[in-house]
């Protein structure tokens, strides 16, 4: 069996640098990120306002309904605005106070409406501009990553990233960078207020702050590896949802349902214990944070109140104004449990999502990278060696001349490195030592795109798209004529059976063509290669769903496709082999092995052995003798 191919282990990021890459993302954003800013900043403008004309109008109140001394002079004195003008004193006492509740009502519109445009402003930034943009460049980038990558990750894993560790990140914008702004601008705000207008009882309510601060770091760094784990879980549940769904024919055939649902039963039971774990930790933290802040309406009840006894601070501009500045601030301290949270989320997130994003593109162009239109086929592998880790190898000096329109047959075991052979001339792995030329040009100087759109592929298993099948066929040249496509689903005996579907070309597949059947699968498959025209086909056991009706069928179609193209078939049937020009046996990462059927059925060797068992089970008894001898 070759070698599994190892996770690429990557240096892990710190908090401090995965919270400067977030920045740098933030600051793509920058304009739509101050407008948002703004707007907050023009609420909490309103919010403290509000506040003085609440705390203006109680202290009118009391002046007007307060008796005046006995040397006629007012018992409570008027009252001013801390910033702005002063109140029409002159005016009757319904008038200023009614001036003073179209001010309040006014501010309250205002802030509606601000609210409802940041709203709009925080949706456009993190789910139009921010979200659509993070996940288009993770997705382009698992496009140029090579197939080492996928080997490495499960599906459930990189569908996570793309999808939760993305959403993750854009917290970052909007609960934590957004709203850390906004604090720290709020909170400076509202202390240099409350300052204004008592300095003793600001130090006295804000004496527990710092408590709270060395309580956030404490939990911040406690909650994180809780977070890393609930990922992994969460991964390993997405994974076990997609086995079992891609999987559910064995499932049901094995009559295993009960077993299946177990597994997933303990994998969604790990990540609910594990949340709850968090919740727990998040539960105790969030109250004693909230009893901190309470300690600060105990201190301004009894130090504030002694100070409007002692007229030092009057009732509504000075202590109803700062009860007002100390419950919003005690609010904005409050949230620090939940930014401390999302701050966890966003940087576990941020570290898989990064994880692929920095992935090196190992099969990338050259700087000088040559652009060909049309490529003769040649093939050569000169010395090639290739392995997934570096160190155990799966291909082993392998050496290899095809000329352009040859057909070579690959026989081997599972694990003889035919596939990696394959995996070679496209460049979805480049060797580790020697040269896959093509045209004498090593592989690696031609253009990707140009190498590729030369390349016709058939894997052993056929990959068809929720599309109609005409788009299917069509994938690689989408700009083909339907003339084209019926001429390749012709070639490749899949011309009838299209007919008979509903709407015919235009009928529309389910997922990964489950509502065809296996060799029909293969048949579009073939039809798909076959419609590039390429100087060179890669067929990975095309026919191992088919049956033998069928093959042959296909190939007396194919034979027409072939000709003139450099052909790769792994294949195991004798059927096939005889049609190779010559054939090459793997074992090991070794070509052991290669000649023409008739050649190698002349040396003692595994080709010999495979032929005569094949023969044997078919009955053929005469053949077996006389190709044994000949």
């Amino acid at each position: 069996m070759s070698e599994p191919p190892p996770t690429t282990a990557a240096a892990v990021p710190s908090n401090g640098e995965l919270i400067r890459r977030l920045l740098g993302l933030a600051w793509r954003y920058r304009l739509q990120c101050i407008w948002v800013i703004v707007i907050q900043l023009v609420l909490l403008t309103m919010g403290i306002l509000g506040l003085s004309f609440t705390g203006v109008g109680i202290d009118y109140i009391r002046h007007v309904i307060t008796p005046a001394n006995a040397n006629g002079t007012a018992a409570v004195p008027a009252p001013h605005f801390k910033f702005g003008p002063e109140l029409p004193l002159h005016w009757e006492p319904m008038q200023v106070l009614c001036l003073l509740a179209g001010l309040i009502l006014g501010l309250a519109i205002c802030r509606a409406i601000l609210n409802y445009t940041y709203a709009v402003a925080v949706n456009i930034l993190v789910h139009k501009k921010l979200v659509l943009d993070l996940r288009s460049e993770v997705y382009d980038k698992l496009q140029r990553l090579s197939f080492r990558f996928f080997d490495a990750n499960t599906t459930g894993s990189i569908i996570t990233r793309v999808t939760s560790d993305v959403g993750a990140v854009r917290m970052f914008v909007d609960q934590v960078l957004i709203q850390v702004v906004i604090m720290v601008v709020s909170l400076t705000v509202y202390l240099i207020y409350m300052i204004n207008l008592s300095p003793g009882l600001t130090l006295a309510c804000l004496a527990t702050t710092p408590v709270l601060w060395i309580m956030s770091v404490v939990f911040s760094r406690r909650i994180q590896p809780e977070y890393a784990q609930n990922r992994t879980l969460v991964e390993k549940m997405v994974q076990t949802l997609a086995e079992s769904i891609q999987g559910i024919a064995v499932t049901k055939g094995f009559g295993r349902e009960r077993e299946d649902k177990a597994r997933f039963d303990a994998a969604n039971d790990a990540v609910l214990t594990q949340q709850h774990s968090i919740f727990n930790r998040v539960s105790l933290f969030t109250p004693a944070v909230g009893m901190l802040t309470r300690i600060n309406t105990l201190v301004l009840l009894g130090y504030g109140g002694w100070l409007v006894i002692n007229d030092q601070l009057p009732l509504g501009a000075g202590l109803v104004v700062f009860a007002g500045l100390l419950e919003q601030f005690s609010g904005q301290v409050n949230s620090v449990a939940n930014l401390v949270n999302t701050v966890q989320q966003s940087l576990i997130g941020a570290r898989r999502m990064f994880e692929i994003i920095d992935a090196p593109i190992e099969v990338q162009n050259s700087p000088q990278a040559l652009r060909v239109e049309r490529l003769k086929g040649a093939v050569q592998f000169d010395n090639v060696s290739f392995s997934y880790s570096g160190i155990t190898p799966v291909l082993k000096d392998v050496s290899l001349t095809v000329e352009p329109g040859k057909c070579v047959a690959i026989l081997g075991a599972t694990g003889a490195g035919k596939s990696v052979f394959m995996s070679l001339i496209p460049r979805f792995y480049d060797p580790v030592r020697g040269s896959v030329l093509i045209d004498g040009i090593d592989a690696r100087r031609l253009h990707v795109d140009d190498l590729r759109r030369n390349i016709g592929l058939v894997f052993q298993e056929s990959f068809l798209f929720s599309n109609t099948v005409a788009a299917n066929i069509a994938f690689g040249h989408p700009n083909a004529t339907m003339d084209q496509v019926v001429k390749a689903a012709k070639i490749a005996a899949a011309h009838d059976f299209i007919m008979q579907l509903p709407q015919g070309y235009e009928t529309v597949l389910g997922e990964s063509g489950n509502s065809l059947s296996g060799g029909q699968r293969q048949r579009l498959a073939i039809a798909r290669a076959v419609l590039l025209e390429p100087a060179i086909l890669l067929l990975d056991d095309p026919t191992a769903a088919i049956d033998s009706e069928t093959e042959h069928e296909i190939f007396e179609a194919l034979d027409r496709a072939i000709a003139g193209r450099t052909t790769f078939i792994v294949a195991h049937r004798l059927s096939t082999l005889r049609r190779a020009d010559f054939v090459i046996v793997m074992e090991g990462g070794r070509i052991i092995q290669q000649g023409t059927h008739e050649e190698l059925m002349r040396q003692p060797g595994p080709y010999l052995r495979v032929a005569k068992l094949q023969l044997l089970d078919g009955a053929d008894l005469g053949e077996a003798g006389k190709e044994g001898t000949s």
